[in-house]
């Protein structure tokens, strides 16, 4: 019995594991494999498709209609998750009406990464910095924000704190019988190795 149930929770997880992002329906429907260019020289062909794509966010504003974040498009896997940072291709914006609720700037913010399913609406210029671009447009349907990732410093044996094994050569924390400070590991083994 016991068996059963952990193998039911081990599938569980492994299942958990390969869900989707975003909704399953949107997911099959939606284009996954184009190319941003296609969409900017001819827009009339794709207008109204569903898309999906991910992102890293370069700047997320709310404007009087609603939230409009422009992005870095990144392709993404089957499953929703980004797949190659080296393709990327440019950058689209994504908007979202007001009705829909807002996308926070001090959430939605510079660096983090975003999935969406996103309907084709056009293309629109703008600027970045002083040079002219044409970004591809997308209305929301469902987005998907990647959790933040952090960098947590880590330690190199031995801990820099008071735990050191004095059985240890080759650290920089060697201590003799009488724990007295021995030099390091530039120096011959201690006489009692």
């Amino acid at each position: 019995m016991k068996r059963a149930l952990l193998f039911a929770a081990i599938a569980g997880l492994a299942l958990a594991g390969c869900s989707p992002v975003l909704n399953r329906d949107l997911m099959n429907t939606g284009a996954r494999e184009f190319q941003l260019f296609h969409l900017v020289e001819t827009p009339e062909v794709f207008k109204d498709r569903l898309f999906i794509l991910g992102g890293v966010i370069v700047e997320t504003k709310l404007t009087e209609k609603g939230s409009q974040v422009e992005a870095l498009f990144i392709p993404v896997n089957a499953s929703g998750y980004l797949r190659d940072y080296q393709r990327h291709q440019g950058r689209f914006l994504a908007v979202s009406s007001r009705s829909k609720g807002i996308l926070d700037p001090l959430i939605y913010k510079k660096g983090r990464e975003i999935t969406l399913a996103g309907d084709f609406i056009g293309v629109r210029k703008g600027k970045i910095d002083e040079m002219e671009y044409s970004y591809p447009v997308f209305e929301i349907r469902q987005i998907h924000l990647w959790e933040e990732y952090r960098d947590y410093p880590y330690y190199a044996w031995p801990y820099p704190y008071p735990y050191y094994s004095p059985y240890y050569y080759g650290s920089p924390y060697l201590y003799d019988p009488w724990m007295r400070h021995y030099p390091g590991p530039y120096w011959p083994p201690p006489p009692w190795y």
